[in-house]
């Protein structure tokens, strides 16, 4: 291979680097993009429970929205607790739905730094 007479490296090594670099760059933007998407979820479910405890009218299109969101982002979650009080479900239930995102959300961009800081 030829050398790169100014820094004395071979082409392909250069290539590696940027494909390293690359690599790392493209990683930290999915870390990026799973932290924003876990976040969101979480408050879109904390928007659920705002919505449902302030009496928000639940024939409004962005009630039923969230709703539909929420519902959907709840993975199981919905019926976890069964208080008397339908308000006090709400915020058990979708509560611990987005405790659940923040922490799932959480491991996995350690996860995913872990993996990219080891890469180095």
């Amino acid at each position: 291979m030829a050398d790169d007479v100014s820094t004395g490296a071979h082409r392909s090594g250069v290539r590696r680097d940027d494909l390293r670099r690359a690599w790392h760059r493209g990683l930290g933007v999915f870390t990026s993009v799973v932290r924003w998407f876990g976040t969101a979820c979480a408050a879109l479910l904390a928007v659920h429970v705002v919505l449902t405890v302030g009496n928000a009218n639940p024939d409004n299109g962005i009630t039923k929205f969230v709703a539909s969101w929420a519902e959907w982002l709840a993975l199981g979650f919905q019926d976890l607790f069964m208080p008397a009080d339908p308000k006090l479900e709400v915020i058990l239930n979708y509560g611990v739905a987005a405790i659940f995102w923040l922490i799932i959300t959480s491991m996995a961009t350690r996860i995913l730094s872990a993996v990219n800081r080891s890469s180095t």
